[in-house]
Formats: structure tokens, sequence, C-alpha cells
């Protein structure tokens, strides 16, 4: 069964950093992209970045780019995301989603919890 399970949230100031984990156990990276989505209270649920195989291809929405980088170990069926320079409107719980296409939310098969993140300035 594949599940998911994000990590690292937390409370940061404006600037500073966090790296948020997904371990995706049952998951075989080739099987779709992993992403990152962020959902506030509100609003619905945008991607946020994604890695696919093969190559490793990355991509980013406009507001993150610079600034988050998405990352995955193969060995730890992990996938990571710094996040620098955050911001305040970078407040969010993020999900990781795994087996998917591109920012397709409803093709992705697999979802975490999700994990708080805020930023205050």
């Amino acid at each position: 069964q594949v599940q998911p399970v994000e990590s690292g949230g937390g409370s940061v100031q404006a600037g500073g950093s966090l790296r948020l984990s997904c371990a995706v156990s049952g998951f075989t990276f080739s099987r779709g992209c992993v992403g990152w989505f962020r959902q506030t209270p509100g609003k619905g649920r945008e991607g946020a970045a994604i890695i696919c195989v093969p190559g490793g291809t990355t991509a980013y929405t406009d507001s993150v780019k610079g600034r988050f980088t998405i990352s995955q170990d193969d060995d730890k069926n992990t996938v990571y995301l710094q996040m620098n320079s955050l911001k305040p409107e970078d407040t969010a719980m993020y999900y990781c989603a795994a087996g998917g296409i591109s920012f397709m939310k409803a093709s992705y098969k697999y979802w975490g919890q999700g994990t708080q993140v805020t930023v205050s300035v």
C-alpha cells in the first residue's frame, strides 16, 4: 500500500528556511510524479513543486521559483522540498502526493496527511 508521510513543517520567521520530507512507502518513482501541494483556509490546493522520472525533471509554480528546490533520494524513497527565503504568503498546509501527472491534482492517487508551515513577519 502506497502511503506518503510528510515531516519537517514548523514555524519560522520570514527569510528563514525549512526542509520538508516525504517518505513514500510502497511506491516506485517510475510510476508517476511526486509533488508538493499547499493549501490555505478558504483556498484550493495548489501545486508548489513536482519531480518526475525519468531524469528527475522538476517544475515549480512561479511564486516559489528560485526559493524552493525539490529533490528525491531513490534509496530512501523520499522526496524533499527545501524552502529558502520563506515569506508569510508561503504559510499553508503542505501535502505530498505521489503517482500523478504534472500539477494535475486529480491525477494524483496517493496523498499524505499534510504538514503545517507557518511563516511570521
